[in-house]
Formats: C-alpha cells, structure tokens, sequence
C-alpha cells in the first residue's frame, strides 16, 4: 500500500492546473449507455473512480478507449445489464448504472455501492425514486435488481436534495414515458453538467441548477460531445493548500462560480483572494484567522472541504465552530489530526478547533478520499516530516496530487509499498 511523505514547511508558489471534475465524469461516463452512437468526452481526469467505470461500461459490452483526458465511448450493444461487487465495492458511484440501465434495457442487477466510511449514504431514494417510475425493485443478497418494460412519467418528491439519486432519476427519466418533475433536487453543478451532456444527446431536461426539474420523456438518444466541468473540490484542496503554507498560488482552468462559499471563507480567514474568468490567485502574508462554516448542499459550503477546511483552522489563530451537516461520521480524520498535535474537540456533529501556531509531522492514516488530502494539507503546514498512508483513498479522486504539489514547492514524495527512505 502507497505512502505519501510530506516534509511540511514549504511556503508554496506558481500555478497548478485544476482537472475535470471526479463528480461530474462519473455520472456522464454511465449515462453513456442510454442511447447508441459514438460519445466523446473530454477533460476525464485519470483517477482510479473513473477508471473503474470505465471498466464497469466494458463489462456492460460498451466500446471503451481512454486517451490522456479523452474517452470515446460506444454502447450501441450491451451484453449484460449486471455490476458485479468485487469491482465497484469501493466506488459508490456504481449506483448510477442503475436509472440508465432499467430505462433502456429494461433490467439491472447492480452491487449495493461501496466506497469511503464517511457515514450513511442510503440509496433508498434513488429506489423509491425508480419506483415511481414503474420500476419493479428488489434487494437481495447485496444486489439490487430492477425491472421495468419502459418506465414512465412521476412526479417525484426528494426528501433530501441527493445528487446522487437527482442524476439517477434524471437519467431514467430520459427515456420515460412522459413527463417526470423531480421536486428537492440537488443543485450542483455536477448535475447540471449531466443534464448539459443529456441535451446534446436529445433529452428534454428544463431547470438543472434549481430545486426543480422536469424532463420530457424521449424514446432514444443519440451519441454527443462534451467538455467535463473543472473539479471544484480540487480547486478548493489547492486554494487551502496555498493558504495554510502562507503561499501565494494561482489555480488555472477553474470556475470561480462554483466556489464562492468556499473563496467566502478563505477571505473571512485573512487570505487575499482575486478571481478572473477560468483562474484564482491566493496569497496569505499573515496567519489566517479562525472562522466558523457549516457544511450544506450547493450552493453552501462543500462537505467535501470540510476535512480541509478543518486542517487549515487547526493552525488558524483563534477558535473555529465547524458544524457537519450533511455526512453522521465525516470527523474520522479528527484523531489523526490530534496526533499531529491539533487541538480539536468534537460535540456530536460540531468542531471546536482552537488554533496553535503549528503541527508536527507524524505517521496518520486515511479514513477515506477527503480526510486523505486534508492530511496532506496539515503535513504540509507541519514541523518535520508526515507518513499518510491508504493513500489508495487519495487516488480515487485526485489526479497526480504529489506531481501538483511539487510544482508548487512542496517536498512530497510517493513511497511505494515495501520501499525503505533512508
């Protein structure tokens, strides 16, 4: 198993290249398979999620070529509508077969998701969701299965905006007879990247972005080209990585839109912060400032920066209040924090980070794909050197992120299992 080893105190510089986004390529890839023709996809960054379904789309029987950041895909034939565990048991995303394959091919037997132990993430609503559609829906010996001779129209009531089950529903009702209004429906802009790459295709989606959106039901869709969105959880790993090295970094190919909570909190903390259209400059003379977030679905706060947010309070001066309330258990990378000497206190779904003028370096270990990089923003920020290991987690979701670092000026390297630094 990989190791990264950081040697903290390097004030980073220079400008890092943000890649597409994980959260967006995943929901697109498997769409895919919801009509024929050829689909071209640009900006797929190289992680091992993407990679993963990537295979999963060949198992299906779909035609899969991956050059750099460009996938072509061709599901005209699918010779089997089943995702097997033991390849998706650590992707969650393998859940997002289920919508498109009920809908076209009529059946589906996926593998209840795996993936990071950052909580509870049911997918009943995306069942119930299905359901609604006309769906038949069993769950048995760790698969579910579904059937349907063609879904149709519903009027569908999320009881918490999932995005999710919103792409799986969205992509079902695609090729569902008639209309279907999914009302709380998750308002990120992964989502409406799906929907932008659905109408290229020929679907008829209204009101992606917003807490409602209706989709006219087609029989087929076409092939299509599309750009993946830039990861905006990547772009806020290397604005905090900037900010608690007291660094001055430019982040390029980016979307400020998608990051205003995030840039909201950065400038609260004391960093200077100046946006441009694709591009984010951040500089930090002084230490930052303690500040209090509470995480929420977009256009809040992501709880996906909340374990590097966290990281950056820890040597903030002053007394931060993080309160989580999207994920029960995402404060697993709270006790690996402690070891490196943060003092952070944890009252059912808050932090209370006091601040101290540093850490030290030590080994920790990752819970899962977001605790993975905010350890690698405290090793950075530390006094001697840190050991992050499972840093299998880390490669679900970040593209080449010691190459990145090191052209900013970190001292970061990757230890390959069985290898001895001396």
């Amino acid at each position: 198993m990989d190791t990264i080893v950081i040697t903290g105190g390097n004030r980073l510089h220079g400008e890092v290249r943000i890649s597409g986004a994980k959260n967006a390529a995943l929901p697109i890839l498997a769409s895919t398979i919801l009509g024929g023709g050829e689909c071209v996809i640009t900006n797929v960054p190289r992680v091992v999620d993407v990679l993963t379904m990537g295979k999963l789309l060949s198992i299906f029987g779909a035609k899969v070529s991956h050059e750099g950041s460009r996938m072509i895909i061709k599901a005209d034939v699918i010779n089997s509508t089943e995702a097997p565990y033991d390849l998706l048991k650590t992707m969650r995303a393998s859940v997002l077969a289920l919508g498109p394959l009920v809908a076209r091919w009529g059946k589906a037997k996926v593998s209840l998701p795996g993936g990071c132990a950052i909580g509870s993430r049911p997918v009943n609503l995306h069942l119930a969701g299905l359901a609604k559609l006309g769906a038949d829906i069993s769950v048995e010996h760790g698969y579910i299965t579904a059937t349907a001779k063609r879904l149709r129209g519903a009027r569908i009531y999320c009881d918490i905006p999932t995005v999710t089950g919103t792409e799986n529903l969205m992509m079902a009702a695609s090729l569902a007879e008639g209309t279907t209004v999914l009302e709380n429906a998750a308002k990120e802009p992964e989502v409406n990247d799906l929907a932008d790459f659905l109408l290229k295709r020929g679907a008829r989606i209204e009101g992606a972005g917003t807490d409602v959106i209706t989709i006219e039901g087609v029989r087929e869709l076409q092939g299509g080209d599309h750009e993946v969105i830039p990861d905006r959880i990547e772009a806020g790993t290397y604005l905090a990585a900037g900010a608690i090295t007291g660094g001055d970094v430019t982040i390029t190919h980016c979307r400020p839109v998608h990051l205003e909570a995030m840039l909201m909190k950065l400038r609260e903390a004391g960093a200077e912060v100046q946006t441009e259209k694709d591009r984010i400059h951040i500089r930090t003379s002084d230490r930052l400032k303690g500040t209090d977030l509470r995480t929420l679905p977009y256009p809040g706060f992501p709880t996906d920066m909340q374990a590097q947010m966290v990281a950056l309070m820890t040597v903030a001066d002053g007394t931060s209040v993080v309160t989580e309330t999207v994920f029960e258990s995402r404060f697993m990378h709270v006790e690996e924090l402690r070891r490196m000497g943060a003092s952070i206190r944890v009252e059912g779904n808050r932090l209370v980070v006091t601040g101290r003028p540093s850490l030290m370096g030590a080994p920790v270990m990752a819970s899962d794909l977001r605790a993975s990089a905010g350890l690698i923003l405290a090793g950075l920020a530390a006094e001697g050197v840190t050991e992050v290991q499972r840093v299998y987690h880390l490669d679900r979701g970040y593209e080449r992120i010691e190459e990145k670092l090191q052209a900013l000026g970190a001292t970061i390297e990757r230890r390959k299992s069985g290898e001895v630094v001396h």
